[in-house]
C-alpha cells in the first residue's frame, strides 16, 4: 500500500528564528502539514488515487469534484513541502539573472511579490511560476497549485494565517518583508528554474 510519508525540514526546527520561531515550524511543519498527509493517506486507500505519485493525484484530482477532498489535501501536502523547501536560514545565494530580467530588477520582482501576498484576501499562496517561457508572480486561495494548471512553480509564500500568527499576529506585510529579505532559499530556485 502507498502511504506518503512526513518530508522532513532542511534545517533545524529553530533554525529561522527570530524571523519563523521554534513553535511556528512545531505547529507547521510538525502538526498542520502532518495533518494534511495523515489525511491523504486515509483518503485515498483503497482507491484509484493509491498508487499515483503526488503529482499524478493533484492533476487527476484537480478535475473531479468527487474528488475535492482529495485534493484538497494532496495540494496542501505538496504545496507546503515547496514551502518548506523555499526557506533557508542563509539567503546567500544571488537572485537568480532570469528573475531579475523578468522584473527589470530585485526591488520590483520584491515590490510585486510583496503586493501580491498582501493583496491577496483569506487563505491562500503568493507564488513566482514559469509559464512556458515567461517568469510570473500568481496567487492561489486555498488549497490551489499552479501544478494543477500546467505552470511550474519556482518559489511560495504561505500567507495561511497559521504560518505567521504565532510570530506576527495580523501584520501579514511584516512576514512577508521577513521572507524576502531573509528567508528565501534562491539555491532551490534556481534548480527550479534549470530543470
Amino acid at each position: 500500500m502507498f502511504s506518503l510519508t512526513q518530508f522532513p525540514l532542511q534545517f533545524e526546527e529553530n533554525a529561522l528564528s527570530p524571523y519563523m520561531s521554534l513553535m511556528t515550524m512545531q505547529y507547521h511543519h510538525g502538526k498542520h502539514l502532518a495533518t494534511y498527509i495523515k489525511n491523504l493517506n486515509d483518503l485515498i486507500t483503497g482507491t484509484e488515487y493509491e498508487a499515483l505519485p503526488l503529482y499524478e493525484i493533484i492533476q487527476k484530482s484537480a478535475t473531479e469534484p468527487s474528488a475535492a477532498k482529495i485534493f484538497n489535501n494532496a495540494a496542501q501536502v505538496f504545496n507546503h513541502d515547496f514551502f518548506f523547501r523555499c526557506l533557508t536560514k542563509s539567503t546567500s545565494e544571488e537572485i537568480p539573472q532570469e528573475i531579475k530580467k523578468a522584473f527589470g530588477n530585485n526591488e520590483n520582482f520584491f515590490s510585486e511579490f510583496k503586493k501580491a501576498a498582501t493583496g491577496l484576501f483569506g487563505s491562500g499562496w503568493v507564488w513566482l511560476i514559469k509559464d512556458a517561457d515567461a517568469i510570473k508572480i500568481m496567487t492561489t486561495t486555498n488549497a490551489d497549485t499552479p501544478i494543477a494548471h500546467g505552470l511550474k512553480p519556482l518559489l511560495t509564500l504561505d500567507v495561511w494565517e497559521h504560518a505567521y500568527y504565532l510570530d506576527y499576529q495580523n501584520r501579514r506585510a511584516d512576514f512577508v518583508d521577513a521572507f524576502l529579505q531573509k528567508l528565501i532559499n534562491w539555491k532551490f530556485v534556481k534548480e527550479n528554474l534549470n530543470e
